[in-house]
This record gives C-alpha cells, structure tokens and sequence, in this order.
C-alpha cells in the first residue's frame, strides 16, 4: 500500500474511494474478526450515508481517500460500527491506521473553521491547499499542528519514568510537555523536566518524531542524562516518579506510542 497525501482532487471518476468517515471523533469501519477495514467503494450513497462535509485527503495506490463528517446521530450500516480510533490500533494496517490519524485531523479543522475567528464571517476552503480563508478580512486558518517533546532520562542505568495524573490506565511512561511560543524543542525539554520533576538535564539528543492526532500533536522524542537535582514531582501533572532499571520496569505503554519506542531502546541498551 502506497499513500500520496494530497489537497487537490484530480478526476477519479472510474475508481473506487477510501472513506474514512467519522461520527464526532467516531471512525466507521467494517469488523472482521480480529482485523477492522475502511470502506472502500465509489460512493457513500452505497450506505445510505448523507455527510456534513467531506475532504480530500490524497491517493492510496491509485484510489482517492476522504475524511467525512456525518451528523451526530447517524446509526452505522449493517455490520459496521462506529469505533474510537485509538481502539484501533493493532486491528488494521498500521499505514492505514495513521492515515485515519491524518483524517481526523483534517475533518475536525474543517469542522472548528467554517467562520472567521476575527470577524465571524463564513469561511471559503482554498482549492490548492488545506485553508479557511476569510473573504471579509482576509485571516487565513491552517490545520493545527502542536508541537511537544517527549524525552527518556538516563541516570546510573536507570530510566526516569512517571505515572501522570490525566493517565486512566495505571502504566508509567517517560515525560512530555507542550512546546511554548518563543520556545526552541531543548529549551522546552530542560523546562517541562524542571517543572513536572525537579531535576536539570545534559546531553540532549534528538530520537524521533511522530504525529499524534489525539488530538493534533506532532511529538518530537529525545534522550537525555541526568545532570543533577532530586526528585520532586508537581501534584498537578505527576501521581509519581521514580528511577527504574530495565530489568524492574513498571507498566508501560502500548507500542502504538513514540513513548514506548523510547523505553524500548532504554532496554535494549541498559538491560
């Protein structure tokens, strides 16, 4: 499977379309047994679908892909359901899984922008790129993308994880936090470890990124040493925090996170 994002729709008239069709942040898709699928066919009239809104989103292979808004109280067809997208992962394709990532992004700013947010006035969707402009004042609107760090911090062999208080699952995972205005990503991470628990750090690394679209982050990971300071947690944003070796881990994320590829590599190179 081969994806070209794109914001123009060329003429697709004799092929067959991906719709990823969301019901608010509810994806549609057909479940057959263990694996989940995209609908996959000409038009949405085949469900007796009738969307708010569509976009374009691109080409998979050589077929045309959407995000569809529906109205809230849409049933789902016959043997589909409407699920929430992080139960997702790991029942179908993962490209296909980043791809509803992208669409929902994509289907919510459509959603959030059909007016100004200067003069209230309705909005027009630029034809040659993903845009909300205003024919009244000219204020031009953007998909939101919001940049955040993520880091694993190293100490004596041990791993600094944290249990943060928005968790609803009981696991441990390295620290993250929202990049400020006026903020570079290294500045951010000494900050965000600072505040949420109490030490500096060294020897920042970049590791990696990934889109986020729980609802529109784009996580940008590091490693990191420890460079002094003891643990004091803010109450606020951290239940707990300690040193782990890797051999005596607490519970830690899926895999669907850039969060566990970063305890992952701590494994592999401290076990």
């Amino acid at each position: 499977m081969h994806f070209v994002p794109g914001s123009i729709c060329l003429s697709h008239e004799n092929n067959s379309a991906f719709w990823f069709i969301f019901r608010d942040n509810m994806l549609l898709i057909k479940l057959n047994t263990s694996t989940a699928a995209i609908p996959h066919m000409k038009d949405l009239s085949l469900l007796n679908l009738s969307p708010i809104r569509k976009q374009y989103l691109g080409k998979i292979d050589n077929d045309p892909c959407y995000s569809v808004e529906l109205p809230i109280n849409t049933s789902a067809p016959a043997d589909m359901e409407f699920i929430d997208l992080r139960q997702l992962y790991g029942l179908m394709q993962e490209d296909f899984f980043w791809i509803a990532g992208r669409a929902i992004q994509i289907m919510n700013w459509d959603k959030t922008h059909q007016y100004c947010g200067q003069c209230a006035t309705p909005t027009h969707t630029k034809a040659n790129e993903y845009a909300k402009v205003c024919p009244q004042c000219g204020l031009i609107n953007y998909p939101r993308i919001c940049p955040a760090i993520i880091v694993a911090i190293v100490k004596d062999n041990q791993l600094l994880l944290a249990q943060g208080t928005r968790f609803t699952s009981p696991f441990y995972s390295v620290l993250a936090g929202f990049v400020e205005p006026g903020e570079n990503l290294e500045a951010c991470v000494k900050r965000e470890v600072l505040e949420e628990v109490g030490i500096k750090v060294k020897n920042i690394s970049y590791f990696g990124s990934q889109p986020w679209p729980f609802p529109n982050s784009l996580m940008v990971a590091f490693t990191a040493e420890y460079d002094g300071g003891e643990i004091v947690i803010d109450e606020t944003e951290i239940k707990d925090a300690g040193w782990f070796k890797a051999s005596m881990l607490p519970p830690i994320p899926s895999s669907i996170s850039i969060s566990r590829k970063l305890i992952d590599w701590f494994i592999e190179n401290y076990k």
